[in-house]
């Protein structure tokens, strides 16, 4: 079945307060705590920005939505810590376990009223229908999605958000994307997401 082109007016955020500094922050360049917009966050200093700017792709992606759909936007860190409450990220120590998508997808609906499904085994197809319908689809990628024609060595682990999709392809805010290029609608081949997606995700809509 053919898919008409659509793509949904989504604001973009970086998981970085400053995006166009993404690619050092991403090379190790230049350290997050350094970031010049650090505050906006909302952390209470810079360490706790940083320990959760390389970890906030899915905040930045519901602050996407979140906009889009006409809520008001907390800054990152306060979305985070919520999340922690809700059981969407958890803390041992140094490392953190998520985003898991079910607590995630509960948290959206009782706090913001959107629809919100985690589904495992979410194919392309079913991407593209959902978007085709007005929804936003939190996805599973690898991170060097950034640079689309590179193969990466693995898939997931990096959440990007469908805003738009064609027949030949899909369009991703992509908050660790690169300025310019890879942040803001930016279009992958169905053949290429292939390479990144492990194939599950999270179903957004009003």
């Amino acid at each position: 079945m053919s898919t008409a082109s659509i793509t949904h007016p989504v604001p973009y955020y970086s998981q970085w307060e400053s995006a166009t500094l993404v690619p050092q922050f991403i090379t190790g360049q230049r350290h997050a705590a350094g970031d010049p917009l650090w505050q906006k966050s909302g952390a209470d200093t810079p360490q706790e920005y940083a320990f959760w700017a390389p970890r906030m792709c899915g905040v930045a992606c519901l602050r996407m939505a979140l906009q889009h759909w006409r809520h008001p936007v907390p800054p990152s860190v306060p979305l985070v810590k919520d999340l922690c409450e809700a059981g969407a990220y958890v803390r041992d120590g140094e490392t953190v376990r998520g985003l898991i998508y079910h607590p995630f997808a509960t948290y959206v609906r009782a706090r913001w009223g959107l629809h919100a499904q985690a589904v495992p085994d979410l194919p392309a197809g079913d991407v593209r229908d959902a978007v085709a319908a007005g929804r936003l689809v939190l996805l599973s990628v690898h991170k060097s999605i950034r640079t689309p024609e590179t193969d990466p060595p693995g898939k997931g682990g990096h959440l990007v958000l469908a805003v738009g999709v064609s027949e030949e392809t899909v369009v991703l805010n992509n908050p660790s994307g690169l300025p310019g290029s890879s942040q803001k609608a930016a279009e992958v081949t169905w053949d290429r997401l292939g390479a990144f997606y492990a194939g599950r995700g999270v179903i957004l809509g009003e």
